[in-house]
């Protein structure tokens, strides 16, 4: 076994990232200047692009775990062809955020356990209506339990296995993506 330090740097994660689903899913993790982004392949670009928030390392995690979830069809399709409203929703608009963002969190809470860090939700509205953050926690742990019982689905539970390799177990970055490339079908 290889030891490292535990050190958390979005460089790591991009490689890690990058040696399991560059070749197999032909898409790289990219270090963003502005909001997140999820960017199919096209004429100029051969790789899907997941642009992660400002080089954060949970930027990437959070939106890791959304790719992991997106079907085949929906990664032909700028940001999955999913809605988004920005900061400010009213309370039935939160509601329908928090709702598809149960699974995705949920998944990003397993990341960044098998990284060895300490996770918080992401409620993202802070100038809409107040949230009961404490619930949203419950429903995303809840999910996650769920994940943990029933099995991730393929690309997350490679991804968790390479993280948890790295971060946990302080395999080498090669060692760790090779660990996950087994999960893999």
């Amino acid at each position: 076994m290889h030891a490292h330090a535990v050190y958390h740097c979005s460089n790591d994660l991009i490689a890690l990232f990058d040696g399991v689903f560059r070749d197999t899913y032909r898409t790289c993790l990219v270090r963003g200047e502005d909001e997140p982004l999820y960017l199919p392949a096209d004429s100029d670009q051969g790789c899907h692009r997941i642009i992660f928030a400002h080089g954060f390392f949970a930027s990437a995690l959070h939106e890791v775990s959304h790719w992991c979830i997106a079907g085949a069809r929906r990664r032909t399709l700028e940001d999955y062809g999913y809605w988004y409203l920005p900061d400010g929703r009213d309370q039935a608009q939160q509601r329908t955020f928090e709702s598809v963002e149960v699974a995705p969190q949920a998944l990003e809470l397993l990341f960044t356990h098998a990284s060895g860090r300490r996770f918080e939700v992401s409620i993202d509205n802070l100038n809409g209506e107040a949230v009961d953050r404490h619930a949203f926690r419950s429903r995303v742990e809840a999910r996650a339990e769920q994940y943990r019982i029933k099995g991730l689905p393929w690309r997350a539970e490679a991804f968790r296995c390479t993280l948890q390799a790295y971060y946990r177990c302080h395999s080498s970055r090669e060692a760790a993506i090779a660990e996950g490339r087994t999960y893999l079908p």
